[in-house]
């Protein structure tokens, strides 16, 4: 996606994006709408134990790998992040990020809190963005008016919320999905504004100087 945007040149290394939220804050909506916009900017592609689903397509949708060969990859220290949930294993492989970093190009990962506790200590230089609901009971409104969970799973789920908004100290930018275009440009603005920065982008500083004989 290269030239995406007017004007637009790659920085010399790209940066990992790592978006937390509570389910149903809307972080899925924010990041297709990311991915479509901000030039070469990808989702990261997790590992897993799990076999593929009807339609899934290896190295696209997850990278499926055996059980022994996921804790191989463990003992390597192989994985940005990794979780087990329900008997199956998950996790962020560091060796595709850092290609892709490498190139310019940026990962944009969707984890949890948890996961974004080990982004922090596996890859200081990540971007943390919690994306918020405007408040609680809104947020529940939200996944009622969807229609597609009972009240038990509704429940469930927002039992969870408090333990991902519990760490919104711990990220460099918040953004309130309250208006959904509004969150948009907000996330966009902080994506667009990272990969921007001066220390990302000496080769164009040395381009600039070059012009104008220095």
């Amino acid at each position: 996606m290269d030239g995406g945007l007017p004007g637009w040149t790659r920085p010399d290394q790209g940066v990992l994006f790592v978006l937390t939220g509570p389910s149903g804050v809307g972080k899925s909506t924010l990041i297709h709408a990311a991915l479509a916009r901000i030039p070469d900017l990808a989702f990261s592609v997790s590992a897993t134990t799990r076999s593929p689903r009807p339609g899934e397509r290896d190295g696209v949708d997850y990278h499926f790998i055996g059980r022994a060969r996921f804790d191989e990859l463990l003992r390597q220290g192989a994985f940005l992040e990794h979780a087990t949930v329900y008997d199956h294993s998950y996790g962020t492989l560091r060796a595709p990020v850092r290609e892709a970093i490498d190139q310019g190009r940026s990962i944009l990962l969707d984890i949890d809190l948890l996961g974004a506790r080990q982004v922090r200590s596996t890859w200081p230089g990540a971007v943390h963005v919690m994306v918020l609901p405007p408040d609680v009971a809104t947020l529940e409104a939200r996944l009622r008016a969807r229609g597609t969970d009972g009240d038990e799973v509704i429940a469930a789920r927002m039992a969870q919320v408090a333990g991902q908004l519990v760490g919104v100290g711990e990220y460099d930018y918040l953004v309130v999905n309250d208006e959904l275009s509004t969150a948009q440009r907000v996330l966009e603005g902080v994506l667009l504004a990272e990969l921007s920065r001066r220390q990302r982008r000496e080769g164009l500083v040395r381009a600039v100087l070059g012009q104008i004989g220095h």
